[in-house]
């Protein structure tokens, strides 16, 4: 099997992946919990992985298009930021479940985003080459769509410490270390190799954070289930109208038929395994369920793909 002919074939693989983890995290529940204690070395593993396959060197690419990014950052830190604060307005009851979900409704996929979008005949050379600045974009600002969502009145009492631990180790260091050996591949032939190397582990790396992430948390999921129904709605309707507010971005700055395809999927597509660490690192009294509150979206947003790769190239023409 070729490196392309791997990630074209992610999303059978990683719904096989899905199903093998539900089922060892309900059969052999007492093996699968300890599972997370390999949950951030796994997502760490992976964002080093993802990381490397990012231009962050040729970061002046992602910015050339400028209508086309423009429309990338109206759609999701303007438009769907608004639709996020308008959709969890019902969950300022349950403080656990309402930061989860601000956690991964908030901050853009960069990952298998660009998988879906070339699935979905959007242009995937532009959603790769702008995953730079949708990263350090949402980095800067979910810090602040928290504090102007949750408030003071939310009763959420959050600790800073957690949250720096478990963004420097999933992404502060991985991206440096990724930039520093995308530099000395430049120079170095074995540096080159070893980055070729890891080119190909997205993938296996992708399928190993979902078997680790899923089946450590399938039960906590299976026993909150009642608990977590006040999001179902939520994930539900942000998953007909964010698509539709990436399409609106588009529209407002003409963009050519790929490319709203592009910032449609983009809108749609949230970063969920890169917060779950962040979910993991709240209080104790707030993290399991915000933990499964992130793991729901993921695997609502999973199908929801499905639906997204058929209709939007039909919807969404030149």
């Amino acid at each position: 099997m070729t490196r392309e002919q791997l990630e074209t074939r992610q999303i059978p693989i990683y719904f096989a992946v899905v199903l093998a983890a539900i089922a060892f995290g309900l059969l052999a529940t007492d093996t699968a919990r300890h599972l997370q204690s390999l949950v951030t070395p796994a997502i760490a593993v992976l964002m080093y992985a993802m990381f490397l396959q990012i231009p962050f060197l040729d970061l002046r690419q992602g910015l050339g298009n400028r209508r086309f990014m423009a429309a990338l950052l109206l759609a999701n830190f303007i438009l769907v930021p608004l639709l996020v604060w308008a959709l969890t307005r019902g969950l300022v009851a349950h403080p656990a479940i309402l930061i989860g979900a601000l956690l991964v409704l908030l901050t853009p996929c960069i990952d298998y985003v660009v998988v879906f979008t070339h699935i979905g005949k959007g242009n995937t050379c532009l959603t790769l080459a702008a995953t730079p600045v949708l990263l350090l974009v949402q980095l800067l600002l979910l810090p602040v769509y928290l504090a102007l969502i949750l408030g003071d009145g939310s009763g959420v009492s959050l600790r800073i410490a957690p949250f720096v631990e478990a963004f420097v180790l999933l992404i502060v260091l991985p991206m440096l270390l990724a930039v520093l050996t995308s530099a000395g591949a430049r120079r170095s032939r074995a540096i080159a190799t070893w980055n070729d190397a890891w080119a190909w582990l997205p993938v296996p790396a992708m399928a190993l954070v979902l078997v680790v992430v899923i089946a450590s948390q399938i039960a906590v999921v299976l026993r909150d289930l009642d608990r977590l129904l006040p999001v179902l709605p939520v994930y539900l309707g942000f998953m007909l109208l964010a698509p539709l507010l990436g399409f609106i971005s588009a529209r407002l700055l003409r963009l050519p038929a790929t490319e709203a395809r592009s910032v449609t999927f983009s809108a749609a597509t949230r970063n969920s395994l890169v917060v779950l660490p962040l979910a993991l690192a709240l209080p104790e009294d707030l993290r399991g369920l915000a933990a499964a509150a992130v793991i729901t979206q993921t695997l609502v947003e999973l199908v929801s793909e499905l639906v997204y790769v058929r209709l939007v190239p039909a919807l969404v023409r030149p």
